[in-house]
């Protein structure tokens, strides 16, 4: 069985992400999406948070499995008896960046290898970090994420939003 890793923050998934892990089920057998947990970066969902918005989103597509994780990439793709992790670009600069996190893969671990995948052109703009920005300005994310999702993050949003002004007074 051919299984692959897709690792990222998700946060939220996107329509580009899910584009990503639909087409790698078909070159794989089985995806597993990694959210890494980064305890220097908080994001707006906790991981556990997209651990849910992700499975509900690819709840009928078959062998994708979602976990997060903490520590090294080539230490969980080992853990799950795998070598091949997912990289989705969307432009020359994710290819600068991913090129370097697949030469630092490979080094740490030199049976691991990381397929590319180029984003559909419908999905070349788009990013987790502009969602949360046009949710956080009240602007209509249709079309960017999975709409069974839309409200989930709106509600975050107002959840921060309120947070916010809560301890500004």
């Amino acid at each position: 069985m051919r299984i692959a890793v897709y690792p990222g923050s998700f946060d939220p998934i996107t329509n580009g992400h899910l584009d990503i892990i639909e087409r790698a089920l078909k070159v794989f057998d089985k995806v597993i999406v990694a959210i890494l947990i980064n305890p220097t970066k908080k994001g707006l969902f906790s991981a556990e948070e997209r651990v849910e918005l992700i499975k509900k989103v690819t709840k009928d597509l078959d062998n994708v499995e979602v976990e997060s994780f903490e520590g090294l990439l080539v230490d969980f793709l080992e853990k799950k008896e795998t070598n091949i992790i997912i990289k989705g670009l969307r432009a020359v600069s994710d290819f600068e960046y991913e090129f370097q996190m697949a030469l630092m893969n490979n080094k740490l671990n030199s049976n691991v290898e990381t397929v590319f995948m180029m984003t559909s052109a419908e999905y070349s703009f788009l990013s987790s970090s502009s969602v949360k920005q046009v949710a956080f300005f009240d602007g209509s994310v249709e079309g960017l994420i999975p709409s069974m999702i839309i409200g989930d993050l709106k509600e975050k949003v107002r959840k921060v939003k309120e947070a916010e002004q809560d301890g500004s007074k």
